[in-house]
């Protein structure tokens, strides 16, 4: 895998995450750990893009 595909493939899974955090913020039933948790997650995968990206 090229650094570049590995980049669109954690911008890809970041996008997912946003969507998974949006909608656990709409759902009533969420937690707030469940959102933390995503939300670590997703500033886990930006650190992850911006590290490959200025490489």
């Amino acid at each position: 895998m090229t650094v570049a595909s590995h980049i669109v493939e954690l911008k890809r899974k970041h996008e997912h995450l946003s969507e998974m955090v949006e909608k656990a913020q709409r759902a009533p039933g969420s937690s707030d750990l469940e959102i933390a948790t995503l939300k670590k997650q997703k500033m886990k995968l930006k650190e992850e893009i911006e590290r490959l990206t200025h490489a």
